[in-house]
């Protein structure tokens, strides 16, 4: 089957979705369906640009995503985590390309399955954290002659903190609950092991601002498999400011509130409010053996919000979209494999960098990683690419 580029179908028109749906339709060119189960959603949407949309519920009726898709180059998941097993098969069902933001990992071993007798790439996780810090550790860690450590902390943190949590919701609800309460994946010692989330806590400081960082699910993607034998320790942890893990913990064991995650849901989208004023956060730090010496290498950025056809985007909301979008754009260019299971480390850090949803994540004067003007905005020195200390 020839598939038409330039057609791609968006599932999910929550705060990430639409970003995306916007993304490809304005800057990228492409003629776009956003697909969501809520009409009254998709009638008030208002992306800025032409978008055609279609109500269709996934979870009851996931033949019709497929019938949709059928001869369009792609679906793009930016759904539910529980909903990604349904929405790979209507595109393993129609012919088509897969990607998806999950940081499932039961969801992404799904994928890998059908990619193994599909017609099609499927490529998951591909937005920040899974997807762009797997990149980018891939590539540092190919600078070194023998590996020790690979370690990844990434946070999506309000600018203004205003409550004991000092968090405010930037993206999923469920996304965040899930993460905080599924097992987490590591190498330690050399041998791959599971984790348990909110634990391992760690305090360091970045441009002057303390944080915390602690176990979450999901953000190493296929990192474990990839590096297994390889290096002797590798981790991921969320970033958040000191105090938060302690209360999550009171909330989701002491209360066992991670037995029914409904109700902590509905306690947080009601106490906490959302917020475009925030900020993403990425360290990435390699260390091992370069030349018989033993060095450590970091990328580190901090990345803002910016104005997205005159509607203000948070950061989380342009990381992740530009993230999938970019990916896409590597699909389409023949990049990237265009059949089987693709995984984010197959994504060369350069060419990402220079694509044109990509450049959001580049730390140089003029791109969306700059703060915008904010009169009450805390200074901090914005870190600008990679360095290396020995």
């Amino acid at each position: 089957m020839v598939l038409n580029s330039r057609d791609v179908v968006v599932v999910g028109a929550g705060k990430i979705g639409a970003t995306v749906a916007e993304l490809l339709a304005g800057r990228g060119g492409h003629r776009v369906t956003l697909a969501d189960r809520d009409a009254a959603r998709l009638a008030a949407l208002d992306t800025g640009v032409p978008i055609a949309k279609a109500a269709i519920d996934v979870e009851s009726a996931p033949g019709t995503l497929a019938g949709l898709a059928r001869g369009k180059f792609a679906i793009v998941s930016a759904a539910p985590y529980h909903l990604t097993a349904r929405v790979a098969d209507a595109a393993r069902d129609a012919g088509v390309h897969y990607l998806d933001l999950t940081e499932d990992v039961a969801s992404t071993r799904h994928v890998k399955q059908l990619a193994e007798l599909g017609a099609s790439a499927f490529v998951p996780q591909c937005g920040l954290a899974p997807g762009f810090v797997s990149i980018v550790a891939n590539d540092l860690a190919r600078r070194f002659d023998t590996l020790d450590s690979i370690r990844l902390r990434v946070g999506a943190l309000p600018r203004f903190p205003s409550n004991a949590l000092n968090y405010n919701l930037t993206w999923s609800t469920d996304g965040v609950i899930n993460e905080y309460c599924e097992p987490c994946e590591a190498i330690v010692g050399g041998v791959r092991r599971e984790v348990p989330a909110l634990e391992e806590r760690e305090e360091f400081a970045l441009d002057g601002v303390t944080y915390e960082a602690f176990n979450t699910s999901g953000g190493l993607g296929t990192l474990c498999e990839t590096y297994l034998g390889r290096v002797r320790e590798l981790n991921y942890r969320t970033i958040r400011y000191p105090g938060h893990a302690a209360i999550m913990k009171t909330l989701l064991h002491d209360l066992r509130l991670r037995d029914r995650r409904h109700v902590l849901k509905d306690i947080l989208e009601h106490a906490l409010p959302a917020t475009l004023q925030d900020v993403v956060i990425i360290v990435v730090t390699v260390s091992g053996l370069r030349a018989g010496r033993y060095v450590q290498e970091t990328y580190a950025n901090k990345i803002y919000g910016s104005d997205l056809n005159g509607r203000t985007r948070s950061a989380i909301q342009v990381t992740t979209a530009a993230g999938i979008c970019a990916i896409l754009d590597l699909l389409s260019e023949g990049v990237l494999p265009s059949r089987g299971f693709v995984r984010q480390e197959d994504v060369p850090l350069d060419l990402f960098l220079r694509n044109r949803f990509g450049q959001i994540y580049a730390a140089t004067p003029g791109n969306l990683s700059r703060p915008p003007h904010h009169p009450a905005a805390p200074k901090a020195r914005e870190s600008r690419g990679m360095a290396t200390a020995g």
